[in-house]
């Protein structure tokens, strides 16, 4: 996927918004994101696979799905609520990940990777938020008239 960039007007239309959710890097990285908890959880014992794996994997692919619909809906306070349901859901991912070291299903070494994408993620949500409270951001598609 191609990394989005603001400065140069990569994946814009012609009125100088956002083509897709896809081009958004917090997107991208989510979605980076969601393939390492699925690598992480594939060595967690086989009784935890409704359990903490079924957890962990939801609230990892609630991240990049709640910054798909955000963007894709109508109104700017919109995409700025589905933008705090992911950092939500990243709250959520970091807390049962602290609870898989602590039980032993993964090493602080095999977390840590995810532990520094969430904090990532996170600060790239708030960067969005702020970016979204001007009213040309070139991050919406039909935001504004």
């Amino acid at each position: 996927m191609k990394q989005w960039r603001e400065e140069t007007g990569e994946n814009m239309n012609t009125q100088g918004k956002l083509k897709s959710y896809k081009d958004l890097l917090v997107w991208q990285k989510s979605i980076a994101l969601v393939k390492g908890i699925y690598r992480l959880t594939r060595s967690f014992p086989p009784d935890e696979r409704f359990g903490l794996v079924s957890q962990l994997r939801r609230a990892a692919v609630s991240v990049p799905s709640n910054i798909a619909e955000g963007q894709s809906r109508h109104t700017c306070g919109e995409f700025v609520q589905f933008l705090s349901h992911a950092e939500g859901s990243l709250a959520e991912l970091e807390t049962q990940i602290l609870i898989a070291v602590d039980l032993d299903f993964c090493s602080q070494e095999e977390a840590n990777q995810a532990l520094a994408q969430i904090e990532e993620l996170q600060r790239m949500l708030n960067s969005l938020r702020q970016k979204l409270a001007t009213r040309h951001s070139p991050l919406t598609t039909r935001h504004y008239a």
